[in-house]
């Protein structure tokens, strides 16, 4: 027992130092955006897929390259337009000449990385979007009726503009529902602006150096799952989800009156694995109701979707959702489960 409790210790602590250097070496070309880097990496251990949302020019792409550049792993990126093609993403069969005549042959196309970036991924029509489906839930490919399977850690990393926007077409509430995190990155801070314009005008050039691989990431994402939680705290993050439906037992007026539908059984995965990371960093090996709240907002926001009142009075998301975690009790006595 006390064997395990030292690994366990000794993982908790790698666990905290790669993690800091991953994200020592994104620092050293992403100005700011501190909570989206967080997200981004919780994503990654967590083993799930990360969706980030702003207007051009914020530096999502660069901090998914920066990424990139700090993991021993291959990385290929996919410029998501009107004119793409599933094929594009997944690959096709094409016909090859031999000495034995004519034979079909499978070439792969830019889905079969370990790090993949979607940039706007918004930009493709809804057909082309999906096919990303089956490799984010499955880590697999079908094409021709064979199926592929995919390298080990698999992220996505999507980029796409507000869809607001001309020319942009929402994604598929199956898509997002299968992105762990939706992060919404802002505009950077007066001090944020001048160091990257000291970065970036001057002559400086950023040297990341790769300083994790594959079976370190995997490793780590089973440290993760086996975060203790209690049966309290799990509940807070079923009840946090359950009141996230309207006419619900747990839910609030404002998710009555501007929610059209709450968030799903993944939502709730996504609480407890994001929590669970938290408590990593925190060098804690249960997690704490506290760490669900943290990370309440980037897990839900993508998985509600609002009614026509909610829009017409300009209600957002993350306002309703704020107001869940305001008034839901974190602590409430056990009832039965059924």
């Amino acid at each position: 027992m006390s064997d395990d409790k030292n690994q366990d210790a000794a993982g908790i602590q790698q666990f905290g130092e790669d993690y800091r250097k991953v994200r020592s070496e994104i620092g050293k070309s992403v100005v700011g955006h501190d909570e989206i880097v967080d997200g981004v990496l919780t994503c990654l251990f967590a083993g799930g897929h990360a969706l980030l949302e702003g207007v051009p020019g914020l530096g999502k792409t660069l901090l998914i390259r920066s990424l990139s550049e700090a993991l021993h792993l291959q990385f290929s990126r996919i410029q998501f337009t009107p004119d793409l093609m599933p094929a594009d993403v997944t690959g096709t069969t094409i016909v090859v000449e031999g000495d034995g005549g004519r034979d079909f042959s499978f070439r792969k196309g830019p889905i079969f990385s370990q790090i993949v970036l979607a940039d706007e991924i918004n930009r493709a029509t809804p057909k082309t979007q999906s096919s990303l489906l089956e490799a984010m839930q499955e880590r697999s490919v079908t094409v021709g009726g064979e199926t592929h399977v995919l390298d080990r850690p698999f992220f996505v990393m999507a980029t796409q503009n507000p869809v607001e926007q001309e020319g942009t077409y929402p994604l598929p509430e199956a898509q997002l529902d299968r992105f762990f995190f939706k992060l919404l990155v802002g505009y950077s801070t007066r001090s944020e602006l001048s160091e990257i314009l000291d970065r970036t005008t001057t002559g400086h050039e950023a040297t990341i150096e790769r300083v994790l691989d594959g079976p370190g990431i995997v490793a780590h994402q089973k440290l993760v799952r086996r975060v203790g939680i209690t049966p309290q705290v799990q509940d807070y993050a079923v009840r946090l989800v359950l009141a996230t439906h309207p006419e619900g037992q747990f839910a609030s007026p404002d998710v009555n009156r501007y929610f059209r539908f709450g968030a799903s059984p993944r939502a709730a995965q996504t609480l407890v694995l994001a929590a669970k990371v938290r408590a990593l960093l925190d060098g804690r090996t249960s997690v704490a109701a506290g760490d669900i709240r943290e990370i309440a907002l980037p897990a839900l926001r993508h998985r509600c979707l609002l009614n026509f009142e909610a829009e017409a009075e300009g209600i957002g998301t993350d306002e309703v959702i704020t107001g869940v975690l305001e008034t839901l009790p974190t602590d409430v006595p056990m009832e039965s489960m059924a």
